[in-house]
């Protein structure tokens, strides 16, 4: 029955359908959220990208004119990983308020949350503007499912505002920066490895890159909220055998860009400076997103959240990417908040949890939103 869902027990409810991704299999997960919704009076689209990768939409259309407040959160967590969880990562375990799982943070109870204040929102009389609920599969490896939402033809219809559910403590963030993941490839010429003087390193020559992009400057002044780019190389790999000179190495470079940059840019940069021994390969290619902070609604989000947190917000943006990197724009550009229960350090950590309060808040939170967005 949806009258007997709270926060918590949708929250954990979310957390036994196994979405890790890979391989994500969101498909169930998002036809229960989507059956809880068409309940309630909402108009319910599920969108595939592929087998069991399941998008839904969820629409509740208002009286007027004004664009419809959007709420969105993805449904796929990532794998447990290889060191033993102490809690179930799939039924909810409570110690005090926290709320064991996987995606406890990362973001089924921001998930939840959305879900629950929509639902109350439904019970009462018609809204002016409409609401719309966007929930998405495949996230956690680029914003898969969004992205194949952007490009279905007049599917994501214009939205006035939009809010994003991931893990912030509750605190509205005005904006993340944008994401390029690379591989990069070298190449080398392979020889016994007695005889080094036969052949050409690859791994020497990432070594050197590596250094060289240790302190990379990319030449740009901060963000006044999102702060500086960064660069990070978070993988090196090459070789076959130990007594062989290595003919081929890789490095992953995590770079993450802010207002001012494009990725294209960036990665033209980066290439040029490494030079031609090297090719780069794109895995993740997401752009950033930045609010006004001095914008009417996003003032109204902070004087409502201002109780919740005990403290007045003031502007901040976060350092990693979500589906707003495509939502936004295919949106129309609408002011965006980053806002949800979740703790940040928590994402993507064994015994990942969350606090049952501020779920409760967060759910709170997004119906007063919803309502002085739709005129109730």
């Amino acid at each position: 029955m949806i009258s007997d869902l709270t926060p918590l027990s949708l929250t954990r409810k979310l957390l036994r359908f196994n979405t890790m991704n890979p391989p994500g299999h969101e498909r169930e997960c998002a036809q229960y959220l989507g059956s809880l919704l068409e309940g309630a009076g909402f108009k319910v689209t599920f969108y595939d990208f592929a087998e069991a990768r399941t998008n839904l939409i969820a629409r509740l259309e208002g009286t007027g004119q004004k664009s419809p407040i959007c709420f969105t959160g993805h449904t796929d967590t990532i794998p447990l990983g290889a060191t033993p969880w102490k809690w179930d990562p799939f039924t909810g375990e409570t110690q005090g308020d926290k709320l064991y799982g996987r995606g406890a943070s990362d973001m089924k109870g921001g998930l939840a949350a959305m879900v629950i204040a929509a639902l109350r929102l439904a019970e009462g009389p018609s809204p002016q503007s409409g609401i719309t609920l966007v929930i998405t599969a495949g996230e956690e490896t680029g914003c898969q499912g969004a992205y194949h939402l952007a490009r279905l033809d007049r599917v994501l219809a214009a939205a006035g505002a939009l809010v994003v559910g991931e893990p912030t403590s509750n605190f509205p963030l005005v904006g993340h920066k944008g994401a390029l993941w690379l591989e990069a490839r070298t190449t080398g010429i392979a020889a016994h490895g007695s005889m080094p003087d036969q052949g050409v390193n690859a791994i020497y020559k990432a070594a050197r890159a590596v250094m060289t992009l240790s302190n990379y400057d990319f030449g740009i002044s901060p963000h006044p909220t999102l702060g500086p780019p960064t660069l990070n190389v978070g993988t090196i790999s090459g070789g076959i055998n130990i007594n062989s000179v290595p003919d081929e190495a890789l490095i992953g470079i995590d770079i993450r860009t802010i207002p001012g940059q494009t990725n294209k840019a960036v990665h033209e940069k980066l290439a040029s400076r490494l030079g031609a021994e090297w090719e780069l390969k794109s895995l993740v290619d997401v752009d950033g997103v930045a609010t006004d902070p001095a914008g009417s609604w996003v003032q109204d989000v902070f004087r409502i959240m201002k109780p919740y947190l005990k403290m007045q917000p003031v502007a901040r943006g976060g350092t990693y990417f979500t589906d707003a990197s495509v939502l936004t724009p295919a949106l129309g550009q609408p002011p965006t908040l980053i806002l949800g229960p979740g703790e940040p350090t928590m994402a993507h950590r064994t015994d990942e949890w969350c606090a049952v309060s501020k779920i409760e808040e967060a759910s709170e939170a997004y119906l007063e939103i919803a309502k002085q967005w739709c005129g109730l």
